[in-house]
């Protein structure tokens, strides 16, 4: 069984944790009918899978993830297509909750319609908020392993 590494600290921070950011987010949300919740949910599944993308394009092994830069999981979040992000994932995973996640993705990738013109959108909030992740962490190249020892560092819930 493997872990697509969908809750902790990069995933997480795709999300964008600013209050007022986040409140827009959600009015943005409702007005394309998505469901906050859902929403949310769907933003850390989009950058594991960006992430996951970025690894397997690099032939980088799970202990490795660490190097993978935010920018590249950035570009990936709207460079690839959703079927591209899907490729290479494991047919079973460890967590209930990551196989779910993956399935509800499968489900609007494969969907068509206003599913796809959501997860358009959910692309671009990913790509926004890892390349304001980005920009305020103090590495001149930051990558998702600069996220988790920051997550460490402030004490942040993972």
């Amino acid at each position: 069984m493997a872990s697509l590494r969908t809750s902790g600290p990069c995933p997480a921070a795709a999300g964008g944790q600013e209050p007022w950011r986040q409140g827009r987010r959600h009015e943005t949300f409702k007005g394309r009918d998505i469901d906050p919740a859902t929403g949310e949910r769907l933003i850390e599944v989009f950058a594991a899978l960006a992430a996951h993308a970025v690894a397997l394009d690099a032939s980088l092994s799970a202990a490795e993830f660490d190097a993978l830069p935010l920018k590249a999981v950035a570009d990936a979040a709207t460079g690839k297509r959703d079927y591209e992000l899907l490729a290479g994932l494991p047919d079973a995973f460890a967590d209930d909750r990551e196989e779910q996640a993956v399935k509800v993705f499968r489900l609007y990738a494969y969907e068509g319609g206003q599913h796809s013109r959501q997860l358009f959108l959910l692309s671009r909030e990913v790509r926004y908020a890892l390349n304001i992740l980005a920009e305020r962490l103090p590495a001149p190249s930051p990558t998702c392993g600069d996220v988790f020892h920051r997550v460490d560092e402030t004490g942040l819930p993972q």
